[in-house]
């Protein structure tokens, strides 16, 4: 299927819920989507079938697989299963069907792309999900205010930890250090037309990606436009009380050679005319142009909260290649 967008091929990189909501508005204007996903989380299912089985945490890439799952009746009964937790108290309580299924397919092709692979064959998914590493990550933070000297700087590793700290992070690296990147990652961004980096947690699911020497150097050299998708609020812990021109400092230091060449903002970010400035300089720092579009809608869980809507990001994202 082509689209009138003119993206035959786009690679989005991330974790969680902030790379779904770029991989649902991904599937509505790109030919081809491949998913780079990180991979150190440490908790709950995840948490649980790496540390019990040795595999790659599967439940981001359980996300990125339904994301871009086909939406025909079969196929969305399929990905409501894949995503369905068991309940009660036992041995399976709290896993996802399809981190199961996925440990399941790794034993059975002993191959994490591969498992992935026939994942996607199963769900009718539109493009491929990669994980950023074949090797489970950890993340270790430096983190401030957790002593009463502000200035005591503690490492805290592991994603959940990280994730929820009281304390300011201030500067995140991986374990193992440089590990390599997963088959077929440097040639997805490489060849890619587009490159979207966030929304998501900006210390464990955007930050991750570009430590992998391999991604940050296939980020140097590629060819497509590169576009930062930026968060609509800090989130509580992670990046509490950043500006989102701190946002962009934090990714400079941690990829200092990676530039990106449009920004996206929403209008419903509270930014005051000198917050704006700064976020404009900031931005030229990384060779960005910052372009405000309406890229969220009002959530529908009652809480009134912004979320990223994949229409009108599909539309911000398009735009930006043009």
């Amino acid at each position: 299927m082509t689209h009138d967008s003119g993206i035959p091929s786009l690679v989005a990189l991330g974790g969680g819920h902030g790379l779904s909501a770029t991989l649902r508005a991904a599937r509505l204007v790109a030919d081809h989507v491949t998913a780079v996903v990180t991979v150190a989380d440490d908790g709950g299912s995840s948490g649980r079938l790496r540390r019990e089985l040795g595999i790659l945490p599967p439940g981001d890439l359980r996300m990125a697989l339904c994301a871009l799952a086909a939406e025909d009746d079969e196929k969305a009964l399929l990905t409501r299963l894949f995503q369905h937790r068991y309940g009660g108290t036992g041995a399976l309580a709290g896993h996802a069907v399809g981190n199961l299924v996925f440990a399941g397919l790794w034993e059975l092709l002993g191959d994490p792309v591969d498992a992935l692979d026939a994942v996607g064959s199963i769900l009718g998914v539109t493009g491929r999900v990669l994980p950023m590493s074949p090797v489970a990550l950890d993340i270790a933070a430096e983190v401030v205010g957790l002593e009463a000297d502000p200035r005591v700087v503690r490492t805290i590793i592991g994603q959940v930890a990280v994730a929820t700290t009281p304390g300011s992070v201030r500067r995140v690296t991986l374990i193992p250090a440089a590990p390599p990147a997963a088959e077929g990652v440097v040639e997805a961004i490489t060849g890619a037309d587009l490159v979207v980096l966030g929304p998501g947690s900006w210390f464990t699911s955007v930050i991750p990606n570009v430590l992998v020497p391999e991604i940050a150097t296939a980020l140097k050299r590629t060819a497509a436009t590169k576009a930062l998708v930026l968060n609509l609020a800090p989130q509580p812990g992670e990046t509490a009380g950043f500006s989102a021109e701190q946002h962009l400092h934090v990714l400079r230091q941690h990829a200092p050679e990676v530039d990106i060449d449009v920004l996206l903002v929403d209008p419903r970010m509270p930014l005051s005319a000198t917050e704006r400035e700064h976020l404009e300089r900031a931005a030229a720092g990384l060779g960005a142009r910052v372009v405000t579009a309406e890229i969220a809608k009002t959530a529908e869980d009652g809480t009134m909260r912004p979320v990223h809507d994949p229409a009108l990001l599909a539309s911000a994202l398009a735009d930006s290649v043009r």
